[in-house]
């Protein structure tokens, strides 16, 4: 090829790599930005992209403290609250139910109680009989009814510190009243005790008696309890749900009539009771004047 032939020959455009040419204008190829198909964007190493103004140094991003605690101050009040209002309303749904029960049924409920009235109802005679009655074949001692003298123990919150005639202890039970009676050396402590529930509380009397077989016995007509201690819970249970609830004689008193306040296991025969003017068939005295077989 000659030299004019090399000149007048048109050159090659060259095509520079990631580059395309379209058209070639006066010889020059002419670059374009269409890209590839399926070609994916290069990533620049070492550079991270930043906003106007220029890159910007790094700031260290400061911890978010997050509260966890909690306010229990509500949460625990209206626990209080709540447990207030349970037992409120437990209560007095017992209340509900204890009233709705008879006091034979409250009596029957407290435990180690003994019920003769069901037991041995047939030694609960209640005749009365002057002079000293044999109490030797009871079921139980001291007795909690049977046959007694037509004069009854006053009854109105009396602690005797001596014993007392058992002829007479029971006439005050047929009338309601309920008569505890301990072991003779008893600690004072105790007795003390016992005199507190007694004193000043009428339809109760309290005296030593001699042989019975547990520290305190507490005897109402036909219902008897014994325990070892006088700070057991039981006995104001006892007093409070029988006496006078237990009488046989509803309506009896403890306070008039001819009544003994003296001490010693001799019984005293009185003139028998008078009727007291108003006072109706159980008020204060017995209906036949003293001797009456019921």
């Amino acid at each position: 090829m000659s030299s004019q032939e090399r000149q007048d020959r048109p050159k090659r455009a060259r095509v520079s790599k990631g580059s395309s040419t379209s058209a070639v204008e006066g010889g020059k190829p002419q670059r374009t930005n269409a890209k590839p198909v399926g070609a994916r964007p290069v990533a620049k190493v070492g550079k991270r992209p930043h906003g106007k103004g220029g890159s910007r140094p790094n700031r260290r991003i400061a911890p978010v403290k997050v509260n966890d605690g909690r306010n229990w101050m509500p949460v625990a009040l209206f626990t209080v609250v709540g447990l207030i209002a349970v037992s409120i309303i437990g209560y007095a749904g017992w209340s509900v139910y204890q009233n709705g029960l008879s006091w034979s049924d409250r009596a029957a409920r407290i435990d180690g109680i003994v019920n003769w009235r069901e037991r041995n109802p047939d030694a609960l005679t209640a005749d009365h009989k002057a002079g000293v009655i044999d109490y030797s074949t009871m079921p139980m001692k001291p007795p909690a009814g049977g046959n007694h003298n037509a004069n009854w123990q006053r009854c109105q919150g009396d602690v005797y510190e001596a014993a007392i005639a058992t002829e007479h202890a029971i006439h005050s039970m047929e009338h309601g009243a309920a008569w505890i009676t301990y072991q003779p050396g008893l600690a004072k402590e105790q007795v003390d005790l016992l005199a507190n529930l007694v004193r000043g509380t009428d339809y109760r009397l309290m005296s030593p008696f001699e042989g019975q077989d547990a520290p305190i016995s507490l005897q109402v007509w036909g219902y008897q309890l014994k325990v070892d201690n006088a700070r057991d819970a039981r006995i104001a249970t006892f007093l409070s749900t029988l006496a006078p609830q237990a009488a046989k004689e509803q309506g009896a008193t403890c306070s008039s009539g001819a009544i003994i306040t003296e001490t010693g296991t001799t019984p005293r025969d009185l003139s028998p009771p008078q009727q007291q003017p108003g006072a109706g068939q159980m008020g204060g005295a017995d209906p036949d004047g003293g001797n009456h077989g019921g």
